[in-house]
C-alpha cells in the first residue's frame, strides 16, 4: 500500500509550494502504527512547439509519461525495475513479470518488502526480498544500480531528487506513472503497451477495464440518491487523511454514485480536522484495511465515536490497496465494492 512516502523528510508547507507542483501524499504503516507525509513533484511538460514523438526508433522510443515528462527508452527492455504497487499490478496483468527483477521496498527494519506489497500480491507476483530496491526513508541508489535494470517504471513514492539521481548517476530513463483518475489507469496500460509491444494483451485488459467502469456509469444513472461519505485511508491525532479534488480517489467515489465530502477540497490529498468531519456530517465512512490497519485502529481517530455514521454503524472497511493503488484492481476489485457499499 503506497500513495507516496519520505520517511525521514517533514511534510513541506503547502503555502511555499507553487500551484505547478503536484503534491502527492503518502501513508506509511509499521508496527500497527501510521503516518502520512507528502512529496512535491514539478510538472516538467515539453516546451511549447515541441513534440514527443512516438514510436520506435533505432531500438527506441519517445513518450510522455504522467508527469509531462518526454522520456525516451528502450522498445521492450528485458530488465525493468518497477518502483511502485500500482505499476506492478498493471504490468503483471500485461503478462510482463518475467521483465521485473527489481521491486520498491521500504527498509528493513520497517517492514521491507511487506511494508509495501501485501502477502498476497508477494505471492502472486512470485517478488522476493532479493528484489528489493529501498524507497524509503532513504533511496538506496546501489539497489537499483545492483538490479542493473534497463529501464525504471515509478510512481512518486520515489521522490524528485531520486529520480534525477537515477538518471543522472546511472544514466537510466525513469517512466513516471501516476494516473490522476480512473480514465488515467487505462492510459498506463496503454502507454505500458507501447514500450513492451504487447497491444493485444493492453486491448484486453483495457476493454475488461472499460465494462467496469460503464457498468458503474450505467448503475450511477439510476441511483436516486448520492450518499456523502468519507473515505479515509488513514488517520492520526490531528484527523481523516483523504482525498481532495483532481484526485484518482475522488474520482473513484464519485464513479461508485457517492458524493466525497472532500471533493472540492483544493488540497490533493488534505487531512481533514475532527471539527471538518462532524461538520460535514458524512452518511457513510469507508476506511482502509490491511498494513496494520482495521476499525480499532481508526477508533483512535479525534471524535470517531461521535460521527453520526459511526453511531449508526454505516462503517465499513475496504482493502487499502484498493483506495490507494491507482491500477486495474481499483477498477475491477475496488470499484464494484464501493458500489454495494454505497448503494447495497
Amino acid at each position: 500500500m503506497a500513495l507516496n512516502d519520505s520517511r525521514a523528510t517533514a511534510r513541506p508547507s503547502r503555502t511555499a509550494v507553487s500551484l505547478t507542483w503536484l503534491a502527492v501524499t503518502a501513508i506509511v504503516c509499521a508496527g500497527g502504527a501510521a503516518g502520512a507525509t507528502a512529496l512535491f513533484y514539478s510538472l516538467t511538460p515539453a516546451a511549447a512547439g515541441a513534440t514527443c514523438a512516438g514510436g520506435a526508433t533505432a531500438g527506441n522510443l519517445s513518450l510522455t509519461d504522467d508527469l509531462g515528462r518526454c522520456v525516451t527508452v528502450p522498445f521492450d527492455p528485458a530488465r525493468v525495475a518497477v518502483l511502485s504497487p500500482s505499476i506492478m499490478d498493471t504490468v503483471y496483468r500485461l503478462g510482463l513479470r518475467a521483465h521485473v527483477v527489481a521491486v520498491d521496498c521500504y527498509a528493513t527494519a520497517l517492514g521491507g518488502l511487506y511494508d509495501d506489497y501485501s502477502s498476497d500480491q508477494v505471492a502472486l507476483w512470485n517478488l522476493t526480498p532479493s528484489m528489493c530496491v529501498q524507497v524509503a526513508p532513504v533511496f538506496t541508489l546501489e539497489d537499483l544500480a545492483n538490479a542493473t535494470p534497463d529501464l525504471v517504471l515509478a510512481s512518486t513514492i520515489v521522490s524528485q531528487t531520486a529520480v534525477a539521481q537515477i538518471g543522472s548517476v546511472l544514466g537510466l530513463p525513469v517512466v513516471m506513472l501516476q494516473p490522476p483518475d480512473l480514465e488515467g489507469i487505462l492510459r498506463d496500460v496503454t502507454l505500458l503497451a507501447e514500450i513492451f509491444g504487447v497491444a493485444t494483451n493492453a486491448t484486453i485488459l483495457n476493454s475488461q477495464l472499460s465494462v467496469e467502469l460503464a457498468n458503474a456509469s450505467a448503475a450511477r444513472a439510476t441511483f436516486s440518491t448520492t450518499p456523502s461519505v468519507l473515505v479515509t485511508y488513514s488517520v492520526d491525532s490531528n484527523g481523516y487523511w483523504t482525498y481532495g479534488a483532481g484526485t484518482f480517489g475522488t474520482s473513484l467515489v464519485t464513479l461508485a454514485g457517492a458524493t466525497s465530502i472532500s471533493a472540492t477540497n483544493s488540497n490533493p490529498y488534505p487531512e481533514l480536522p475532527a471539527e471538518t468531519v462532524l461538520a460535514d456530517n458524512p452518511a457513510i465512512v469507508v476506511y482502509g484495511t490491511g498494513f496494520g490497519l482495521n476499525e480499532s485502529y481508526y477508533t483512535t481517530a479525534p471524535d470517531w465515536s461521535s460521527l453520526p455514521a459511526v453511531q449508526g454503524g454505516h462503517v465499513y472497511g475496504i482493502d487499502s490497496n484498493y483506495l490507494t493503488e491507482p491500477d486495474p484492481s481499483m477498477i475491477l476489485d475496488g470499484l464494484p465494492a464501493l458500489l454495494a457499499i454505497f448503494h447495497p
